[in-house]
Formats: C-alpha cells, sequence, structure tokens
C-alpha cells in the first residue's frame, strides 16, 4: 500500500518515523512551506520535512495543497495519513486516494475537535486523553472513527502529554496502516452530541487570574507550558510560569505570596493556594522557582497579579 504522510510538526514526526521503520511504502510527505524563525528570522524547514529529507523520502511543501491535486494524484498513493498537517483538506484533495484520507487526532472524538486538543484535555480537567484516527470528511474532525489509543493526563504539562500522545500517534498510525491494508475497516460512528470544540489559544488566553480556584489555576499552567506560557506580574514585570501545584498555606488575599523558600512560591487564590515550582522572569531564563527566590528577593507579602 502505497501511503502520503502529510504533517508538519515534532508531534507528526514519530508516527512517520513508525511508518518507514516498519517497512510501510512512503512515497512521499507533504508538510508546510518552511517559515522564517528566531530574531535573525531564518528560513527554518518543518521538523517533518527535515526529518523526512534526513532519510530521503520526497517532500512536498504547498503553501495551498487544494492547488496541487494532479501532483498528488501523479503521486499514485492508496491512502493519505494526515497528523497535524495544518491545512484544510478540499473533497479534490480526498478524491485523489481511493484508499481516503486518515487523520490522527489528539483526543478521545468527538470531544475537542480543533485546534487545542492536549491543552483543552488539561483544562477540561480531564483524567484521560489518547489519539484517534478517522476517516477525513470536509468537516472538521467528523469523520468515522478507525481506532483510538488513550493515556492518563494526571499531573502532566501540555509538553510532557504532547510527547506522550506523539507515541501513541505513531503507534496509531502503524496500526491504522496495518487494518487498511488487511481491509479491517469496522468504523464507528462519531456522537455529534457529545462533541466539544477548541480553538488555537492565545497567549493572552494564559494570564493568571488568582481569584480563580487553585485546580483551576494548576491546569491553566500546565496546559499553556511550555508555549505560549502561563503569566502573571511581579513589581511591574512579567512572570511567565511553567508549573506549580496545589499547596496546603492558606489565607492572605488573592495574590499575595504567602511563602517563598526552597520549595517554591505559594500564592494565594480563591479557596486556596498554589506552589509555583518553575517559572522565567522578563528577560530572564527559565528557572525553578526556589533559585528566583533566592536572587530576586520575593518573599511572603509581595504581591502577583
Amino acid at each position: 500500500m502505497k501511503i502520503v504522510f502529510a504533517g508538519s510538526p515534532e508531534f507528526a514526526v514519530p508516527a512517520l518515523k513508525k511508518l518507514l521503520d516498519g517497512g510501510k511504502e512512503v512515497v512521499a510527505v507533504v508538510t508546510q512551506p518552511d517559515k522564517p524563525v528566531g530574531r535573525k528570522q531564518i528560513l527554518t524547514p518543518t521538523p517533518v520535512k527535515a526529518f523526512a529529507l534526513s532519510v530521503g523520502v520526497p517532500v512536498y511543501d504547498f503553501a495551498k495543497i487544494r492547488e496541487h491535486c494532479g501532483e498528488l494524484c501523479a503521486l499514485g498513493a492508496d491512502i493519505m495519513i494526515t497528523c497535524a498537517y495544518g491545512q484544510l483538506l478540499t473533497e479534490e484533495v480526498l478524491n485523489c486516494f481511493k484508499g481516503g484520507v486518515w487523520n490522527i487526532h489528539a483526543s478521545l472524538l468527538p470531544k475537542y475537535r480543533g485546534a487545542s486538543p492536549v491543552q483543552s484535555a488539561i483544562l477540561g480537567g480531564e483524567s484521560h486523553t489518547g489519539v484517534t484516527v478517522m476517516k477525513t470528511e470536509l468537516a472538521l474532525d467528523t469523520g468515522d472513527i478507525l481506532l483510538v489509543k488513550r493515556c492518563e493526563v494526571g499531573n502532566l504539562t501540555c509538553g510532557e502529554l504532547t510527547d506522550r500522545l506523539a507515541f501513541l500517534g505513531a503507534e496509531a498510525a502503524f496500526e491504522a496502516v496495518e487494518l487498511l491494508e488487511r481491509g479491517e475497516t469496522q468504523l464507528l460512528m462519531q456522537d455529534d452530541a457529545k462533541a466539544t470544540f477548541c480553538k488555537k489559544v492565545k497567549k493572552e488566553d494564559g494570564r493568571l487570574d488568582f481569584s480563580h480556584s487553585p485546580q483551576s489555576l494548576c491546569r491553566l499552567i500546565k496546559a499553556f507550558s511550555p508555549a505560549p506560557a502561563a503569566f502573571c506580574n511581579f513589581n511591574g514585570t512579567v512572570l511567565n510560569v511553567y508549573n506549580a501545584k496545589l499547596c496546603t498555606l492558606s489565607g492572605g488575599k488573592a495574590g499575595e505570596v504567602l511563602s517563598a523558600d526552597k520549595y517554591g512560591i505559594a500564592v494565594s487564590c480563591n479557596g486556596g493556594s498554589v506552589l509555583i515550582t518553575e517559572l522565567q522572569p522578563a528577560g530572564g531564563k527559565r528557572m525553578k522557582a526556589a533559585d528566583f527566590v533566592n536572587g530576586r528577593k520575593i518573599k511572603a507579602g509581595d504581591l502577583l497579579d
């Protein structure tokens, strides 16, 4: 079975690698165009493109995939596997693959259709999430389900959970191709009545409001770690916050520092407190909160807002 693989970020690389390592015939990779990165705006390929080129797989970085159906059809592929590709597919693109287009989505569909399923699962307080392989339709993440893999959310940050889901996505991609090769495609329809939707998160969504509960603040911090990072203000400068946990201290007003020591920075909020354990001051580097305490003279009674 000939496969075209479409993906862009680091999250998609394990799936492509798993297919190749498992002997599957990936005839081409489709990805997003190179983009300028960093202060010097150096034109940089996507992680999927960089990996594909390193192992000799042909790469197409179409600005608009819908304008290249002729080239896609000419590849003679049976199916396309997509994983965080980043472009909507038209009916003409779907029709290029007689065996269908199959998408690896990082949620337990029909929950969290859309652009930020990993962050949204953490924000929603889910105990479990996972990856779903579904047949792609024109509507967003609505296709019938081929297979599902689950994992615990636990106390993982978004970065940690994304890494775990990337591994699951790789396993799911390989198993999906195996099922398709054997013709074992018993699909499960999604229950649209249970569907939830999530949009791309923005930096401003990560502002910490200490009038909220400690549980919701911890979820927000973990959901936005490492990027775009939750944040608050301290003495007129921005603090990015990368990790925190629930704390047993109480008292004080919202945002008041209850303690600042080798364990971190305990901050009062609505109904309890959170212990900030990792942060980044404006113009500085990411560090343990204890190191910030040692160097910046933050103390009990100070305010974060």
